[in-house]
Formats: C-alpha cells, sequence, structure tokens
C-alpha cells in the first residue's frame, strides 16, 4: 500500500462536501475517483497532496513516496520554450551528464592515483546514468510530447505564448517523466485529442507506479483502472474493476438497496397499522401492546433511500417544423489561415434524422467547419447548401446568452412563454435540474450547469438541425448521461464535434474522420469506425495512417461489445429448458403464497368481525348493568358479569390471534 485516506472529512461553512471518507490506494494500482460534479472529487485531491486540510481524518504515505499531482488548471509563466520546460525534469541526468563530460576531459591530462580515483568516480557515475536510461532521456522528452500532440516545430514556442490547453500538456508531460510513486490526475483528457489520449492510456497502463485518476471519460477508464472510488452523497465507496464493471456493480447494488428500503418501508407502514388498530379497540391491554409496538418501531434503523438515478429520465423532444430529407450539402470548402492550410475540397452532406460526428485530432479544423456553417468565419471557397425549412441551432460553450440574474426557470419560461409550469419542469428535471435547483440563478451555476441549461433551451427552439461544438465538456458522467438520452430521443438532425469516444459510440450513426485534411466517412458508430479505419485509410491513401493505434482498437472493440450490445444478457437454448422449467416452479410458488395471503386477509376479518360483535355485546351489557332492575336482581346480575367475564377472555384470545395474523403480512 502507497496511500491511505482514513476518515476524511471537510465542510466549507455548513456544506459538507466529505464525511469520513477511507479507500487506499496498492503499488501500481490504477484507480479512479469518480461522481458527479460537486461531490468532492477535487477536494479530496488537494488534500491527498496536503494543498488543503481535512477537518478530521488523515493521508498517510509509505516511507519515501514521491506523489506527483496535475489539476485541472495550470498557470505556467516559464520564459523557457516548450522543450526547455519539460527538460527541467531531467535537470538531474544533465548535471550528471555534463559531470561525466568534465571527467573525460580531466582523465586525458590525469595520471596515477588521481587517474584511478577519477576512473572509478566515471565508472560510478556511467553506471547510475544506464541505470536510469540517462543515454535516452531526450529522447524519452521528445516521445512525450509527440504524444501529448505536440509537433516538432512547436518545440521552440515560449510556454508564455501558450493556451491553459498547451500549458496543462505541458504540465502533463513534466509530471510523467519525473515518475513519482503515484500520479494524481484531475482532468488529464480535456485538453487532448483522440490520438493523444490513446497514448496517454499506453503510456499509464504501462506505467511502473500507482495511478488516481479523475475523469469523466468512460472510455478513458475502461482502458485503465482496475478500481473505481465513488464519491456519492459525500460518503466514498469502493468498487473493484473498470468503470464498466462499476456501473453494472452500482446498478445492482442500488437495486438491492432500494429492495431493501422499499420492503422495510412496507413493514413500518404494516406496524404503524397494526399500532393503530390496536389503539383503536380501546381497551386497557390492546394499548398497552400498541405502546409497546411503538417503541419497538423507534428502535428500527431506518435505511436511506438510495440516490435518485436521474439519468433514466427521458424526453422526446421534437422540432416544431420537420426539414426536408436534404438538410446540408456542402461542396468543395477550403479554409486556411495565413500558410497553414486546414482543409481543401471537402464534399460531404447530412441527410434528416443522422446524428453525425466529427472527429479528428486538435488543429485539424473541426471546430472551424462548424462555425463555417454557421456563418461565423466566411470559407476561401466553396459551397455551403442549407435544404428546406433548416433552422439551425448552435451550441458553443464559449457563446451561449444566458442571462445570469435569472433563475432556471425564468431563463427557460421567458425564452419560450407558451410552456405550462410543468413542462419547463420536466424539460429543466430531462436536464438534470429538480426540485429547488429550479430556482436557482444562472450565476450560481458551475461551468458544466450552464451548459446544461443551454442545451435545455438549444433542443427546446424551433431548430431542427443541432450543431453542437464539444457538448460534453465539463459535464460529469450522470450529465453526459441526461444528453445522449435527449439526443437519443431527438427526432432532428444532429452535427456535432466530440472526441467523447464513448459518448460518440451512444450517439453517432456515422461519423466523419477529418484527417490530412481530408474527411473520411464510417456509416456507423465509434466501435464501427475502429474496426473499418485501417480498410478506409489503405482505400483512401493507399495506407493506413496508423497502424498501431488501430491495433489496439480491436481491443476496445472486443472489451466494450458487451457493454453496446447487450448480448451477454441473451440465454442458450440449453439454457431456454431450464429457464422454462424455473419459471414454472416460480410461478407454482407465487400461486400458493396468494393463497396463503387471501386466507390471512379472510381470518383477518372473522377475527376483527368477532372481535367488533363481542364489543358490541360488552357495551351493550354495560348499558344492562346500570339499570336497576338489573343491579337489584343478585340472579341477573351475577349472569350477566359472567357473561362479561367470557367475553374479556374471548377477546384477549382473539386479540392474541389478530396479532399472530396481522404479524404474518
Amino acid at each position: 500500500m502507497v496511500l491511505s485516506c482514513n476518515n476524511i472529512s471537510k465542510s466549507f461553512g455548513t456544506d459538507t462536501v466529505l464525511n469520513s471518507v477511507s479507500f487506499h490506494i496498492n503499488d501500481r494500482e490504477k484507480a479512479a475517483i469518480v461522481g458527479i460534479n460537486g461531490a468532492g472529487k477535487s477536494t479530496l485531491f488537494k488534500i491527498m497532496v496536503g494543498e488543503l486540510s481535512a477537518d478530521s481524518g488523515e493521508v498517510t504515505l509509505a516511507k519515501g513516496t514521491r506523489v506527483g499531482y496535475l489539476s485541472q488548471h495550470q498557470d505556467l509563466t516559464s520564459e523557457n520554450t516548450i522543450y526547455d520546460e519539460v527538460l527541467l525534469v531531467k535537470a538531474d541526468l544533465i548535471h550528471m551528464e555534463e559531470k561525466i563530460r568534465e571527467l573525460e576531459l580531466a582523465m586525458k591530462e590525469a595520471s596515477g592515483e588521481e587517474l584511478s580515483r577519477m576512473l572509478t568516480s566515471y565508472t560510478n557515475l556511467n553506471h547510475e546514468f544506464e541505470r536510469r536510461n540517462g543515454y535516452a532521456y531526450r529522447s524519452e522528452v521528445t516521445g512525450v510530447l509527440k504524444g501529448l500532440g505536440f509537433e516538432q516545430e512547436e518545440f521552440s514556442k515560449k510556454v508564455t505564448t501558450l493556451s491553459g490547453g498547451q500549458k496543462t500538456r505541458v504540465a502533463l508531460g513534466k509530471l510523467l517523466l519525473s515518475a513519482p510513486d503515484i500520479i494524481l490526475l484531475d482532468e488529464p483528457t480535456n485538453h487532448l485529442d483522440m490520438t493523444s489520449i490513446a497514448w496517454l492510456e499506453t503510456f499509464l497502463q504501462n506505467y511502473g507506479g500507482a495511478v488516481v485518476i479523475i475523469a469523466h471519460d468512460r472510455y478513458f477508464l475502461n482502458r485503465i483502472v482496475t478500481k473505481v472510488i465513488e464519491l456519492d452523497n459525500t460518503r466514498a465507496q469502493t468498487f473493484q474493476g473498470n468503470y464498466s464493471d462499476y456501473a453494472v456493480k452500482k446498478a445492482a447494488l442500488r437495486e438491492e438497496l432500494l429492495h431493501h428500503y422499499l420492503n422495510q418501508q412496507k413493514e413500518i407502514k404494516h406496524h404503524e397499522e397494526v399500532i393503530a388498530k390496536l389503539r383503536s379497540f380501546n381497551r386497557e391491554k390492546s394499548i398497552k401492546r400498541a405502546e409497546s409496538r411503538e417503541k419497538m418501531l423507534e428502535k428500527i434503523e431506518r435505511i436511506e433511500k438510495p440516490t435518485e438515478i436521474k439519468a433514466d429520465m427521458n424526453i422526446s423532444l421534437s422540432p416544431s417544423t420537420v426539414s426536408g430529407n436534404d438538410v446540408l450539402c456542402v461542396k468543395g470548402l477550403s479554409k486556411a489561415f495565413g500558410k497553414n492550410l486546414l482543409f481543401s475540397d471537402l464534399d460531404f452532406e447530412i441527410k434528416r434524422g443522422e446524428r453525425v460526428a466529427i472527429i479528428g485530432n486538435n488543429g485539424t479544423g473541426k471546430t472551424t467547419i462548424l462555425k463555417l456553417l454557421n456563418g461565423l468565419l466566411p470559407p476561401d471557397s466553396g459551397e455551403i447548401r442549407l435544404g428546406a425549412k433548416v433552422h439551425i441551432g448552435y451550441y458553443d460553450q464559449e457563446h451561449q446568452v444566458l442571462h445570469m440574474e435569472k433563475t432556471l426557470f425564468e431563463e427557460i419560461q421567458d425564452t419560450y412563454p407558451d410552456l405550462d409550469n410543468t413542462a419547463v419542469r420536466n424539460v429543466l428535471a430531462a436536464f438534470l435540474f429538480t426540485g429547488d435547483d429550479v430556482f436557482k440563478q444562472i450565476k450560481e451555476l458551475s461551468g458544466g450547469e450552464r451548459g446544461r441549461v443551454s442545451l435545455a433551451k438549444l433542443m427546446l427552439s424551433e431548430s431542427n438541425f443541432l450543431i453542437l461544438d464539444e457538448p460534453t465538456n465539463h459535464l460529469d458522467i450522470t450529465s453526459k448521461e441526461i444528453l445522449e438520452n435527449a439526443l437519443l430521443n431527438y427526432t432532428g438532425t444532429v452535427l456535432y464535434v466530440s472526441h467523447d469516444r464513448y459518448f460518440i459510440n451512444r450517439t453517432a450513426t456515422r461519423i466523419l474522420d477529418l484527417t490530412c485534411g481530408k474527411l473520411l466517412n464510417y456509416i456507423g458508430n465509434y466501435d464501427y469506425y475502429l474496426e473499418k479505419k485501417p480498410e478506409v485509410e489503405k482505400k483512401y491513401f493507399g495506407f493506413a495512417l496508423s497502424e498501431q493505434t488501430v491495433s489496439k482498437g480491436s481491443d476496445r472493440l472486443t472489451n466494450h461489445k458487451q457493454l453496446y450490445s447487450g448480448l451477454s444478457n441473451i440465454p442458450s437454448s440449453t439454457q431456454n429448458g431450464q429457464t422454462a422449467a424455473t419459471g414454472k416452479q416460480e410461478w407454482l410458488a407465487k400461486k400458493e403464497e396468494q393463497a396463503k395471503e387471501r386466507k390471512r386477509q379472510n381470518d383477518l376479518k372473522k377475527v376483527e368481525a368477532e372481535v367488533e360483535k363481542l364489543e358490541a355485546r360488552d357495551a351493550e351489557l354495560d348499558e344492562m348493568l346500570t339499570d336497576e332492575a338489573v343491579y337489584s336482581d343478585p340472579a341477573k346480575l351475577t349472569e350477566l358479569n359472567k357473561e362479561k367475564t367470557k367475553i374479556a377472555a374471548r377477546l384477549e384470545v382473539l386479540m392474541e390471534e389478530w396479532e399472530d395474523l396481522a404479524a404474518e403480512g
């Protein structure tokens, strides 16, 4: 074990984020921390590296353990070039190399004992230099930078001139090359393209230390992790396996907890009904029994209702206007910025009802294509033609118009005044806003939450052709599932840019791969693209562009067949006979159970009817005993008192019988 968190708790004011969180990380283990936005994942990381102090609990590291941490946002201010900044990680090797060169020069002029001493020092240094792979450190730096998406000509760029995403990649490169015993990565794939993500997957799979990842990229997590630590409602729970294993186990666990919760609620309700009935008998013994049962009920340890799974909520959104079958036709589209030609002579069409994903490496021009289609940039050449009755709705997280002072409810209702209150709430619920959430002001929301509001507005619009630029950025996994379901139920046409392979696999009916300035067409989802990529590239270019990357794709395809097809749930013909026999036994058992329940209910009714009859007679006797003609007649008085005694005895038996029958329910 290299790291353990023991009962970590953290609150900000009255808001408890973490409550008695405990887990451990073993040597070389690859683990993920998952949870909705705001669950406390980044807070936990900051506590683990000492940037924040916990209110209680402790983080324990094995002796001598070095921890490396990549936060979501980097603010490198170095005047170094990209290459020199990353090379700083190898400073000790550079110093060792310089010392070796100095000794080589000095030994030329040394002799005798001094030369012998220098030779010993030189041998020791060389041995250590080789052991630490010193002769390959420069190629190692180059390999990591290229793996993270930097071209050779970019190596000389100054760090201060880079974008936030590029700085994060530089910081990630430095971290990976420093080779700590445990790496903590907070959303490492946010600024990487698909090729770089695939490279990082391979790097982390083969990494000699432990890795803990916060990520919303489900495909990425499936490839790397063998343990998932879930933060839910301030608590932590550990699941063995990758993300898909976790999702299955979590669903089963939630179903089991819900089953226990519902059973307990049924039991509590039953006890409450028995107590109410005992009190209604209004007899001293029955009231005592009711009080005894109330005390027992108070001692029951109540099961909390499992967190509601909002990702299952679906909404069917149909544009008010149906477009023609031909939604978009693009011919000869070209665009360059100065000498940088992004693409030329692009031809493609989109038909009504398609969900088309544009994929490709960073910098190839994917977002530029979307801006050209929306008239935000002029093309250098080519024709863009929209079909009949096509209305575009464009989603770009950097250019969404939301009114910061409005509540979510007002934002939707003011934009679509024809929607009644229920319809507004249903739409917001489908995008994960329920209860009092709808009365939050937009300015109080996180970036991901604002993105969901913008998507809700867009899908309610009269647009029948949605163009989305990285719609899953900054969304947690549950929010992504909401968007996936919304798009799957959307009856219009969708074109989007995304590097989220899991999202693409679920939603795309066609993929356009922007590579080498051309668009390659794949009529299928991401798994289909991986399978057909070498074949299509060979047909178009005469060779496959990335045989090595694609060969790994077959593994991905195998790993995810069960997840996407659900074939593992189909019984074989051998199982069919067993299933039928089991079904018959279950049916017979159910019928027997139903018969028992009917008898119990009938017996209860009989007992209650007799109790009612006896209590009525008892009340009648009490009335008679107040009559002077009766209480002045000793024989009559004795007779009536004997009858009352018999009634009391019989009622006692009936009460016990009723309680036994009630307890069987």
